[in-house]
């Protein structure tokens, strides 16, 4: 029968080949250098070739070091979504789970929900990362985040979603501009208004353009944030499109400015839960979005 590796040598290898020698390796794996060093020659044994060149500037991988901790980082990665599988089946969204959240949405929606969702998965260790949806989609291709929040529609590769919420836009511009003053005001209204909006990269903006058709930017000015624009925005340098999840948790107040909603149909996003396609924590990451869904449909919370 062949002799196979052992996980522990292909996490071995791996970590020589990020860290580029045996003691910075063995001190990442929390071994001593000569049980690296053993277990990597062991491993050449093994296989019958040289997996790596040693040399007083530290370790370099052989070409063949180099397919084999290719494929041992595939191995480690299909064995820790076992793990993950195995446990969800048996209790889901307990222990560790990395979410992630886009910026025009963490700030307002994670103050609402938080301390419901700790009651009702008392065993989840929640980590969060706040990032734009192209890198949280980046992290969920590599693994390196369970699931994230974002706003749809989005498409990209490898990636599905499932939509929980509808979050409107709402009309926001300093008391003097014109169309403060009108009693109903559709999007289509703006499609001759140059619009404050956030930089290229946040898919706010996108979803904004698209929401009053025509509509454009102005060239001239982005921001950065959510709080950047409405300060913008009150200095008299124009309007903007607003969701209504930032105005309700009082991003506007105070500032006097003058917010309008659209009427029917009214434009806006969807706020969804997005996971890699095939991962073993997707039913996980739509149990997770349900159950905000529903946190935020309690009369608590929406009041």
């Amino acid at each position: 029968m062949t002799q196979l590796p052992t996980l522990r040598q292909l996490q071995f290898i791996i970590a020589l080949a990020e860290h580029g020698s045996f003691s910075r390796a063995a001190e990442a794996v929390y071994v001593t250098q000569p049980t690296l060093s053993a277990a990597i020659k062991e491993l050449e044994t093994i296989l019958g070739t040289v997996l790596v060149e040693r040399g007083a500037r530290g370790a370099v991988l052989t070409p063949a070091g180099e397919v084999v901790q290719e494929r041992a980082q595939r191995v480690m990665t299909e064995a820790e979504d076992l793990v993950i599988a195995a446990q969800a089946a048996g209790e889901p969204l307990s222990g560790p789970f990395k979410l992630g959240v886009i910026p025009t949405i963490a700030p307002f929606l994670l103050p609402r929900v938080l301390p419901a969702l700790r009651t009702r998965f008392p065993d989840i260790e929640l980590f969060l990362r706040e990032d734009l949806t192209d890198r949280l989609f980046d992290a969920l291709r590599e693994r390196r985040i369970d699931a994230a929040l974002v706003a749809l529609p989005y498409d990209a590769p490898l990636i599905e979603t499932h939509a929980i919420w509808s979050d409107e836009f709402l009309f926001a511009g300093p008391p003097d501009h014109p169309l403060a003053a009108r009693e109903k005001l559709a999007p289509a209204d703006l499609a001759e208004e140059p619009l404050l909006l956030l930089e290229d990269g946040h898919c706010l903006r996108d979803h904004a353009l698209a929401a009053c058709s025509t509509g454009s930017a102005r060239s001239d000015f982005a921001a950065t944030s959510l709080h950047t624009l409405v300060h913008m925005v009150k200095s008299g340098l124009g309007a903007t499109l607003l969701p209504r999840m930032a105005v309700d948790a009082g991003l506007v107040d105070r500032m006097g400015l003058e917010v309008r909603a659209f009427t029917p149909p009214v434009a806006g996003r969807e706020i969804g839960v997005a996971w890699r396609k095939g991962s073993a924590r997707a039913e996980e990451a739509i149990q997770l979005g349900n159950a905000i869904r529903d946190i935020l449909e309690s009369p608590a919370v929406a009041a």
